[in-house]
Order: C-alpha cells, then structure tokens, then sequence
C-alpha cells in the first residue's frame, strides 16, 4: 500500500499541472484573438465575445468557455451535456415579416432559452436560428431540459402583438461518451437536423449513426450540385386521364437523377436532400425550365399538352419567381395556361404575407394553380373559398385509403363537393387499381392520374403513348365498368361505346 500511494498522488499532481498548463494555454488563445479582432479596422474588441443580435455568447466565446467546462468536469470524473436547439418555423417568419422582424424574434427567443437554463449556464447563438448551451449534469438532466425546450418554444411567444410559435428541435451530445471537445457542437447539431428531418418539434441523443447519415447527405448534395452540369438529370412525365371525356388531359413533370453508379434515382430520395441543403430553388427552376422547353416542341409537333410542375415553398415564395416564370413562357412562345403550378397544401395555407404576395402574381400571370397533396382537413377545406387555384389535387394516401378506409371515402366526398362548389377541378393522384379507380369516378373526380392508366415515361415515350391513346385507356375503362361508375351519363352499349374518340386535349 505504501509504494501504491505515492504513484496515486503523483498521477493527481501531473494531472493538475496539465490542466493548469491547458488552462494557461486556453487564456493565451483567448487573448491573443482579442488581440488579433483589435487590430483589424473597425472592430469592437469588447464585443467580440457578445452576439451582437441576441446579447448571448458568441460562437468563438462559447467554444472557449465549453473547453474550460469539458476540463473541469474530466477533472472531476462528471458529465457534461451540450444541447443544440434548432428552430423549426423561423424561415417562415422571416419570408413573412422581413430581417428586422426576425431578430426581434431571435431576441425573444435567447430570452426564454435563458430563462430555462438559467443565468449561470454558457448560453450562445451558434448561427442563424440556432444556440447552443452547456449543462454540466448528467444525460437525463439534458434531456429533461431539452424535454421542457421543446414545449416551451411550441408555446406562443408575442413579438409586437403577435403570437408566434418558432417550434424548436434540440439535438445532445454528451461528454464524456461523444468526446470531449468543442467537436460536441457539431454532433449536437448533426442530432438536431436528424429531429428536423423527422418532422422537428422534439429532441434525440447523437448517434453515430446519425453522423454517418449526415455525411452521406451532404456527399449527395456535392454531387447534386453538378449533376445538371453532367447532363445527369431528366424529365418523366405522367399523363392525367379527364375521366369523363376520356382524352389525356395534361402531363405531370417528374424529376429523376441518372446517376452513375446508383441508377435512377427516385425523387423521394434527393429532393428532401436539396431543400435541406439549399439546392431547391436552382433544382427547381431547371425542371420549369426544362418542362417549358418540352411543352413546347410537343406542342410545336402537333402534340399541344399542358404540362404541371411542382414548385417547391422556397421557390414559390422568392421575389422575384414569377417574373423568372414569365420570362420562361416567353422564351418558350407558350401561353400561360399551358402551365400548372402545382403547390403543396402544407405550402399553400401557410398564412403568411410571402405566400399571399406569391399567389397573387401567380395569379396575375395566368398560370393554373393547384393545390397538390390535399389531404382533406378542415383547415384545407375552409381555405378552398380564399385560394386563387384551379385545381385540387387528393393526396395519394386518401387514394389508397378508399379500398376499406370510410374515413377517407368520406374525405373524398367532402373535397370533392367542396372543390366543385367552388369551381375548381378535382385530380386523384396514385390511382392504381379499379377499386380505386371506380370509388374516384364515382365521387366525381375530373381528372385521374396513376399506375393504373400510365406509369411516367419519357417525353419520347409521352408521344408514342398518347398516338395509341385509343387503346390504352380502353383496357382501363371498359365499357361495362365504365357505366356503372361514373355519376353522369354514359354509353349503354359497348357498340356505342367502342367508336368514343380517345385523344389528347385540343
């Protein structure tokens, strides 16, 4: 025991000269970069570690301050806890409402974070719409913070007389299991847009695997940002049946990814990817672009189909969308109606200025409107009497509901009634077998879309399909399904029924 004890003592007395010596080291960094933000012109050294925005620490502070904690905490054998949190609504307040409104917000925010954490916890704006604390507490304490994080930013926060819900989604990484470094923030970060990427409004503990999901999306992104340059990407399209005169109504543009080694790529696999990384809005104006570009020649050749695009929130809600849109047409010689902007519910009744402004010069131009991925809420309904759109468009989960869901059969009727009370017409997307096909017909659809009619195809493919038109949507609709379920008049016989001209849309 006796020559233990001296070895014991001597490994505390390096310990501590070694986090002495760190600890000198950390005051001679910190120093010199006060130093360095002196000289440089215009500068404000007794700012430098105070965001200007919120009055909370900078990111450089912090990253200092959490470097000193993650040594006294090793030091003293405990844990420590870093949260991210991340707003999930703060982009949509800052389309609505302009900059200067948003910092107000993000002051707001800081505030209600400082009063959850407390005075005595390290609290920074990391970037943007995001902070970032230190707890030196165990793992179910930061969760447990970040638990009450959540509810409390879901709560309405007033910001000049009005009542706003920012939403929040915290990511936390934990020392000493995820490191101990400031190479915690981004892991907590990487755990936050994992929450966002879920639907946000909650909270998760990094994983590895998170990390490992979070590379790999940003080596999509990098190779996305050259796959046009490539020629990599390209158009399907997918024809939409008017079911009441049998002819080829439109086509839907359908983006995919030729990509070198993993094929075609679906849609549902990159596009996600895009939004989050800031891809969507050159993304989307290539596929209008492109759509534009093919309506065109077909309509050139003697083939005049007009073709629908799905225009994501971001580009929708850019100032100056609408008038890439009309330099398009123009440059194209297509007239506005040959043109459906297809816009997602959730994107159509965010009630905020950005989305009325774009509306409105969308509406000016002329272009047709549809309200796609309608899921048949109330919400949705009421706002059907206030939206410039044309068109609705069922969500492909009604759809497949209908087989043995009452619930969506009752849906249905209800849009459907509702969409023709107003004038507008109804598309079922994802009609893929008779059952649904007929359920569709019977509640009044105008237009039908799915697998069961026409995969997408290439635009090559569009013009072949639509040639032999006659035939294809005749082994789709036979005659004596075809009666039974359509709520208007039809032919009686298939005698009568044979000789109906099935053609694309004059």
């Amino acid at each position: 025991m006796n020559v233990v004890a001296p070895g014991i003592f001597g490994s505390v007395a390096v310990a501590a000269v070694v986090a002495l010596g760190l600890a000198a080291m950390l005051a001679v960094a910190w120093r010199r970069r006060r130093a360095q933000a002196a000289a440089r012109p215009g500068s404000a050294p007794p700012d430098a570690d105070i965001d200007a925005v919120t009055g909370l620490l900078s990111r450089q502070r912090f990253e200092l301050v959490l470097q000193e904690r993650l040594l006294l905490a090793e030091k003293q054998g405990a844990d420590s806890c870093v949260l991210h949190v991340g707003l999930d609504n703060f982009r949509l307040m800052l389309d609505d409402a302009g900059a200067a409104f948003g910092d107000q917000v993000l002051r707001a925010v800081a505030s209600r974070l400082r009063a959850l954490a407390g005075s005595t916890t390290p609290l920074a704006r990391s970037a943007g719409d995001e902070f970032v604390l230190c707890l030196n507490a165990s793992r179910e304490a930061g969760e447990k913070l970040a638990l009450r994080i959540t509810q409390a930013l879901a709560e309405p926060l007033s910001v000049e007389g009005r009542a706003l819900e920012p939403g929040a989604s915290v990511g936390l990484a934990i020392a000493p299991e995820h490191g101990s470094s400031p190479r915690l923030i981004a892991k907590a970060a990487a755990a936050t847009r994992a929450v966002q990427r879920s639907g946000g409004g909650a909270h998760a503990v990094f994983d590895p695997r998170i990390e490992a999901e979070h590379n790999d999306e940003l080596s999509v992104a990098r190779e996305l940002q050259t796959a046009v340059a490539k020629g990599q990407l390209e158009l399907f399209f997918q024809p939409k049946i008017d079911a009441r005169k049998l002819e080829v109504a439109a086509v839907e543009a359908l983006l995919r990814w030729r990509h070198p080694t993993m094929g075609l790529v679906s849609p549902a696999r990159f596009i996600p990817i895009a939004e989050r990384q800031g891809l969507i809005e050159p993304l989307g104006q290539w596929v209008l672009d492109s759509a534009l570009k093919q309506a065109a020649t077909w309509s050139a050749a003697g083939l005049p189909l007009p073709v629908a695009v799905n225009i994501a929130g971001a580009q929708f809600r850019r100032d100056d969308f609408a008038a890439k849109l009309e330099r398009s047409l123009k440059a194209h010689k297509l007239a506005p109606g040959a043109l459906t902007c297809e816009i997602a519910e959730v994107v159509a009744l965010e009630d905020t200025e950005a989305t009325r402004a774009a509306f409105a010069k969308l509406q000016r131009l002329g272009v047709r409107i549809a309200v796609g991925d309608f899921a048949g809420h109330p919400a949705g309904l009421a706002a059907l009497g206030t939206l410039p759109a044309q068109e609705v468009k069922l969500g492909r989960a009604l759809v497949a509901g209908l087989s043995n869901d009452g619930d969506a059969r009752r849906a249905v009727e209800q849009v459907v009634a509702a969409a023709h009370a107003r004038g507008l017409r109804v598309v079922a997307e994802g009609v893929e077998n008779e059952t649904q096909r007929d359920q569709v017909v019977r509640f009044g659809c105008d237009e039908l879309q799915g697998y069961l009619f026409a995969k997408p195809m290439s635009a090559r493919a569009v013009a072949l399909w639509a040639i032999d038109a006659n035939r294809n949507l005749a082994q789709t609709f036979r005659p004596s399904m075809f009666k039974d379920t359509q709520p208007y008049e039809a032919p009686t016989a298939p005698q009568a029924f044979a000789p109906t001209r099935i053609s694309l849309r004059r």
